[in-house]
């Protein structure tokens, strides 16, 4: 795991077992998303005092690049536990009832992270390709006897498409000069167009009479 990671414990000792639960699911998440810049946990458990407090909680804080991605999630302690005092309440953290809510808290809590990094992953997706350009061209010649043609590209480079490559009614457009969109891939001879967008010649305005 390359990713900045911190794990905090609050009203609790630091616990091995937690921490390594916590690393494990934290990795998970990066093959859902690269772009995680940090990630900082956080794990609750306030003091009995606080009558409102009678639940341990967990924290995810998520940096990505332009939104940072938070999550909660908590649960009440252990029914059995709650009748205890604070000594013995704290003594007795460890005890098998407490480690499955907690890992159910922990669970839960890294699902959502997860469902919150592929909503990310997939608008960041969405983004982009909205705002790539379509390549665009021109055909510089095109032999409609060998029934394929070249584009030439707006940096300068000629590549070779083949009529089947023309979609739609574009063919009836097709001559030289024609301006083109469309999809380059490499060919076993150099690139060519897989698809190739024939564009409608611009309507002149109308002179205002």
């Amino acid at each position: 795991m390359k990713l900045p990671l911190s794990v905090s414990f609050r009203g609790m000792s630091s616990s091995e077992w937690i921490e390594t639960d916590i690393r494990k699911r934290v990795v998970k998440l990066e093959e859902y998303c690269r772009d995680i810049m940090s990630c900082r946990v956080t794990v609750d458990i306030p003091h009995r005092h606080h009558r409102g407090g009678n639940r341990f909680s967990l924290r995810i804080d998520l940096m990505v690049p332009g939104e940072e991605i938070a999550v909660s999630r908590g649960a009440n302690l252990h029914g059995s536990k709650k009748d205890l005092s604070e000594h013995e309440w704290v003594k007795q953290f460890d005890v098998e009832g407490m480690r499955k809510d907690l890992r159910l808290v922990i669970r839960e809590a890294f699902d959502v992270a997860r469902r919150r990094l592929q909503d990310y992953a997939r608008k960041s997706r969405l983004a982009i390709k909205t705002h790539q350009e379509v390549p665009r061209g021109r055909v510089v010649r095109w032999t409609p006897a060998g029934r394929s043609g070249v584009i030439e590209t707006r940096d300068g480079r000629e590549i070779y498409f083949h009529q089947n490559s023309v979609i739609g009614a574009g063919l009836s457009r097709l001559r030289t000069g024609a301006d083109v969109t469309f999809v380059e891939e490499q060919g076993d001879k150099g690139p060519q167009a897989s698809t190739v967008n024939v564009l409608r010649p611009r309507r002149p305005d109308r002179l205002a009479s």
